[in-house]
């Protein structure tokens, strides 16, 4: 059974003015996942935002790099980014970040943005999808099984990994009905 859409949450592209924001949600969660595998190591110290803050500004600077943030009751609690792109083997679209507010984990944040990157996929007409995951992010990586996501056949992970690739065969994820 599907939850009940939230009305109170808005899927947008990110601007600039939402930087900050997302810098800081992506801190918070970095620092939730990591705590409790290294406590006492400050994940949310002022270089890791400095960090996330670089990033997403030079995902919010790049052209083949769309990012949706999603806002509920005006406050961005979760945002998206994704990289078109072309290349033997490899997908022609990668999510490559997809974070959401710790204090919004489990309240369909991640959930809202995973489909409004979808339908633009389809709408850009991608076929396959891919993304990487760390290996020990148990809770996202059943996140993307249940939305279908598979290990990646032809990209099996090293026996010292970090990472996990995982894609999606979009011809047989439909795009989402419009919110």
């Amino acid at each position: 059974m599907r939850p009940a859409p939230d009305a109170a949450l808005r899927i947008r592209a990110a601007t600039r003015a939402d930087l900050a924001a997302i810098a800081v949600l992506h801190t918070g969660a970095h620092a939730a996942l990591h705590r409790a595998r290294f406590p006492g190591v400050p994940f949310d110290a002022p270089a890791e935002h400095t960090r996330r803050y670089d990033a997403w500004s030079r995902d919010l600077a790049a052209d083949d790099t769309p990012v949706l943030c999603a806002a509920r009751h005006g406050s961005v609690v979760g945002a998206a980014a994704y990289r078109r792109r072309a290349g033997a083997g490899r997908p022609a679209v990668t999510l490559h970040q997809l974070q959401v507010d710790p204090g919004h984990w489990g309240t369909g944040v991640g959930r809202a943005l995973h489909a409004s990157c979808l339908r633009a996929w389809h709408t850009d007409g991608f076929t396959r999808a891919g993304l990487d995951v760390l290996w020990h992010n148990h809770r996202a990586r059943a996140f993307y099984a249940g939305l279908g996501w598979r290990p990646d056949p032809d990209r099996r992970p090293a026996p010292d990994a970090t990472h996990l690739t995982l894609t999606l065969d979009l011809a047989t994820a439909p795009a989402p009905p419009a919110p």
